[in-house]
């Protein structure tokens, strides 16, 4: 038996869904889009790992509401609101205190090789969504304007981040994660890193402002 039942979910779901459309230009990287994939990424993930499914598809729909409390702020800034939501839907206090320590353990800044199972679940799902090919095209000038920062302050905070756990081997726990998305987190760092590069040439930062009307490169 799941820990949460489907309605308890589905509760929450309704709740973060309603959240994410009125507050969709609030919201541009970290929207239901964003929500929605790491919810059914962090479900499969927690199948493959043996972690709590129920546990980890709700962390995973309740883990960015930091973005609704504050701009380019921590997960735990969201702590509040992510209780809120779920004392709403009738999880349970323990269940709700878990879910919000599992959040906290899988974001990118906090996490180490020894986090829970259904941290590690909820960690492959975003950091997948970090790694696509695609976010940088689509979705990365969507970050920037959501949190009001400059290209690079995200290209520092990018490879500040996740170079680190990259290096030390745990980008990816699930080991199927890492053997079909290791190569795109591995090109996607790299391009961070040349953005980064780029950013000290000075013709590349006049370009920058000439192209956006505004110092885009700042810190």
């Amino acid at each position: 038996m799941p820990v949460l039942p489907p309605a308890v979910v589905d509760a929450v779901e309704a709740d973060v869904r309603r959240l994410c459309t009125r507050y969709a230009a609030r919201l541009q990287f970290h929207g239901w889009h964003h929500v929605s994939f790491v919810r059914t990424k962090a479900a499969r993930f927690a199948v493959l790992n043996g972690a709590e499914v129920s546990v980890v598809e709700t962390a995973a729909l309740v883990h960015d509401v930091n973005y609704l409390v504050r701009r380019n702020s921590a997960a735990s800034a969201g702590s509040g609101l992510r209780l809120a939501i779920l004392s709403r839907a009738r999880v349970p206090k323990h269940v709700a205190g878990w879910i919000d320590r599992i959040v906290d353990e899988a974001e990118m800044a906090n996490r180490d090789r020894h986090i829970s199972l259904e941290a590690q679940a909820l960690s492959d799902a975003d950091t997948l969504f970090k790694a696509l090919p695609v976010t940088p095209v689509v979705l990365a000038h969507k970050y920037l304007e959501e949190n009001g920062i400059g290209l690079r302050e995200l290209a520092n905070k990018i490879c500040g981040e996740q170079r680190r756990v990259h290096d030390e081997g745990f980008y990816f726990y699930n080991q199927e994660a890492a053997d079909q998305y290791a190569h795109w987190a591995a090109a996607n760092l790299q391009l961070w890193q040349c953005i980064r590069e780029s950013l000290d040439d000075a013709d590349v930062s006049a370009l920058l402002d000439t192209v956006t009307g505004s110092p885009a490169a700042a810190s």
